[in-house]
């Protein structure tokens, strides 16, 4: 009878745990177009493999009534499973808790996970929808995000850590996902800002919505903030999903090889025509990308941010690749401070997991004026030299067309430690364009003789052979080439083994 009774008391605790914060806060959470934690959990992961930690848990907080307001679970679901068949830990708020508020207790188990995941070597997903620190706890809370940040910071480089935004992110709780490797937002449901409406209206006498301040469009397209903008929770679920199917579980890990269905040999004729000949006209460089990659597929990242770059994930041959992209429908493909903040970040993650790079190179230079020189574009361009300098995976550059100056030295080039590197006939590699050089040049001559050295200064500059006859360029190819040649490189740096100098860490020019 006794044994009973207990088992019953058990399933009554359970079952108030699986409510999270009951009927009516689900209700209300499903009519703002929400999901709940479990629900959400219950999508991303593969069915049946979800294992919860510290169902039970509660706050120990006596201030202000919460001794009368225990909820088991408090706020947090945590936890393991797998997601494509690969171990994963997660951990969601509960907005029907609290409004998903962070407590002492709560933080906690967030550090369990965070912990068990980083010896585990598995990926960890934190799904966030919260209303901030309890503030009933005061400081005790607070320092529940210390914890967090803590180990957010240890396993950076370690395992991949991937935030979704699902609802409100507010004040100290945004330094979370922005210490992870990849941020999700879903359009009109999600909102991050350090300071929120009220507090700018209170301090600097200024109306602004919290979508105009921190809504998904905002930090996809403006602040850079996020990598991806869903349209939905479904959507952006199914796209952690995809994102990890190109991730190994971690920095010791292989990469994650997938059977390849689509030739190694392919040759695709109309790689031959996506370069214009004219060099001023713009072209997509997506065309390029698509047509070379397996299966035509290209996993943009940050595609709303930045966009004379262009970031992802593909295959080659069944190799998962980081892709890094010049995009001349863009600002002609210059590269200014976001697009330098945006490739070597990606650059950086890239290397971190062993995770080869591709680079598809079409660049004038770096973007001029006033506004670019005063917000350091000196120091955001070095980054993305560091980053590619830094980086000891395999490094394959592919010039399409322009390579000028710095830019072209940043964009991986064979002198900052590119294994290979493969040019279009169409390729021009210069300190710049022919007609700024002969304007420099020949100043002084008259219109005429302007024209002849421009002849003469194409001839000899505006191609790759000067490039390839020192050596820095590997092969000259033709473009329906490229799908061939890049999985053969990929083939031959396999085994590559390159480490840089002993060294704590390097000072990146942040």
């Amino acid at each position: 009878m006794e044994k009973n009774k207990t088992y019953a008391e058990f399933l009554k605790r359970d079952k108030a745990a699986e409510l999270g914060g009951g009927i009516d806060k689900i209700e209300t959470q499903h009519a703002s177009g929400k999901m709940t934690a479990r629900e959400r959990i219950d999508m991303l992961l593969d069915k049946g493999t979800f294992v919860e930690l510290d169902k039970l848990m509660i706050h120990r907080c006596t201030n202000y009534g919460m001794d009368k307001n225990h909820i088991p679970g408090d706020g947090v679901v945590s936890g393991y499973g797998k997601v494509n068949g690969q171990q994963v830990f997660v951990y969601a708020y509960d907005f029907t808790v609290s409004g998903g508020s962070l407590s002492a207790a709560n933080a906690k188990k967030i550090v369990k996970v965070q912990q068990l995941a980083l010896k585990n070597g598995a990926p960890i997903i934190a799904l966030n929808d919260s209303g901030g620190a309890r503030i009933q706890e005061g400081i005790e809370s607070l320092s529940g995000y210390a914890d967090i940040f803590y180990q957010n910071t240890i396993a950076s480089g370690v395992i991949p850590q991937i935030s979704a935004i699902l609802g409100p992110c507010a004040g100290g709780a945004c330094y979370s996902p922005a210490l992870t490797d990849f941020i999700f937002m879903v359009k009109d449901k999600s909102h991050m800002f350090v300071t929120g409406p009220d507090v700018v209206k209170t301090v600097l006498h200024e109306e602004v919505s919290k979508e105009d301040l921190g809504g998904a469009k905002v930090h996809s397209t403006k602040s850079g903030v996020t990598h991806f903008m869903c349209n939905s929770e479904e959507e952006l679920l199914l796209g952690i999903r995809e994102l990890l199917s190109f991730l190994p579980q971690n920095n010791m890990d292989d990469i994650n090889l997938s059977n390849c269905t689509d030739d190694v040999s392919r040759e695709d004729e109309s790689l031959e025509k996506i370069v214009p000949t004219n060099p001023n006209e713009p072209y997509n460089m997506k065309d390029i990308i698509e047509t070379v990659v397996d299966n035509h597929y290209f996993f943009e990242v940050m595609q709303g941010f930045a966009q004379n770059i262009i970031i992802g994930f593909a295959r080659l041959g069944g190799r998962p690749v980081g892709i890094v992209a010049n995009q001349p429908m863009f600002l002609a493909g210059v590269l200014d401070i976001d697009a330098s903040d945006k490739a070597s970040r990606f650059v950086r993650f890239c290397d971190c997991f062993n995770i080869p790079l591709i680079t598809f190179e079409d660049v004038p230079g770096f973007l001029p004026g006033y506004t670019q020189e005063n917000n350091g574009i000196i120091r955001h361009g070095a980054k993305i030299v560091y980053a590619f300098a830094e980086a000891t995976v395999p490094k394959i550059t592919v010039i399409t067309r322009k390579a000028y100056g710095g830019a072209y030295i940043v964009m991986n080039s064979k002198q900052t430690g590119a294994d290979m590197n493969f040019a279009y006939p169409t390729a021009e590699i210069a300190v710049m364009g022919a007609d700024g050089a002969v304007n420099i040049l020949f100043r002084k001559a008259d219109e005429e003789q302007k024209a002849k050295e421009l002849e003469k200064y194409k001839e000899k500059f505006a191609t790759p052979f000067q490039a390839a006859e020192l050596g820095f360029i590997d092969e000259i190819i033709q473009p329906r080439m490229t799908r061939k040649r890049l999985i053969q490189a990929l083939e031959m740096t396999e085994n590559k083994m390159q480490s840089n100098p002993p060294k704590k860490h390097g000072n990146m020019p942040l």
